[in-house]
């Protein structure tokens, strides 16, 4: 029988995406290969640090290395507030999209990096357009270059400025397709595996007053969002295989010095899922709208 063509859906969730790597590295041994990754934020980031290197054994230790450098550096400021606020006054905090920049250059996304240039699976990273109201997809033309799609699917706000490109103004995938199922879909997915981020608890994480009801505000959004997109995939009768890749403690996306503690706690989640999904048993695709809790997985 022909094999179905597998997708990979990274979700956003800034430090929490060192999850993923664990995820993936479970995955990977396991014997899954994916024919495509579709990555919104910082899912994109992982998607295509793995296209340049390789979904192998190798490709994932690099790709772990590259975690532990951004847990020693500050790429996310955690002053949130004041941040927002000198963009309100037209003051973009410029430093942090640099900076964003020369990590993603050091570790190997070259200015030249065009999509053609990769092999192995398919590259698609999602970003977002203001002016249209609609996700932008990088990766479906093989002249396009891979870091201006990973620098507009990280544009999150207040930290990075949207980024202007013809008619369109793009920030961080997440604002539209915070799980890129719907772009999986548009693209060809006939099974999925979606590596959510989402935890609900984060709002408890960021302060309080004005700050924590944005972030709850921004949260609620997300959540719909992907019970959305799920909701599309079951309509299209495609099997959604979904990893709630949610840390022991709420973790903010700027805090990245846990790195190390969530890519295993990534890796324990999946190896456990992956249990789950094992044909001995009735049914191991999810139900339509799983609860997203720490050690919750989809039983049928």
């Amino acid at each position: 029988m022909k094999q179905k063509r597998l997708a990979f859906v990274l979700g956003g969730g800034g430090a929490r995406g060192a999850l993923q790597v664990g995820a993936l590295r479970a995955l990977n041994e396991s014997g899954y290969q994916p024919d495509l990754m579709v990555g919104t934020s910082v899912g994109a980031v992982n998607a295509a640090f793995l296209a340049i290197n390789g979904f192998t054994g190798q490709g994932l230790d690099l790709l772990v290395q590259a975690w532990q450098d951004a847990a020693r550096e500050d790429l996310l400021s955690p002053n949130y507030l004041r941040l927002t606020l000198r963009v309100l006054f037209g003051r973009p905090a410029g430093a942090y999209s640099q900076q964003m920049q020369e990590f993603f250059t050091a570790h190997g996304l070259s200015p030249d990096l065009r999509f053609r240039d990769l092999s192995g699976f398919r590259l698609v990273m999602v970003a977002a357009d203001l002016n249209s109201g609609k996700p932008v997809l990088y990766g479906q033309g093989p002249e396009q270059s891979v870091l201006e799609g990973l620098l507009a699917s990280t544009a999150i706000p207040p930290w990075i400025s949207p980024r202007q490109n013809e008619d369109q103004l793009l920030i961080d995938g997440g604002a539209l397709s915070c799980l890129p199922i719907e772009p999986a879909l548009e693209l060809g997915a006939e099974q999925i595996i979606a590596m959510d981020l989402l935890d609900l608890r984060g709002t408890l994480s960021v302060g309080d007053g004005f700050t924590q009801f944005v972030y709850k505000y921004i949260t609620a959004a997300e959540k719909r969002q992907s019970e959305l997109e799920l909701a599309l995939a079951a309509a299209r009768r495609v099997p959604v295989r979904y990893l709630p890749l949610i840390p022991p403690e709420p973790l903010p996306i700027w805090d990245f010095k846990h790195a190390p503690g969530l890519i295993e706690c990534g890796y324990e989640i999946t190896r456990q899922a992956i249990s789950d999904w094992q044909p001995a048993r009735r049914s191991f695709w999810i139900r339509l709208f799983p609860e997203r809790q720490a050690v919750h997985h989809s039983k049928n």
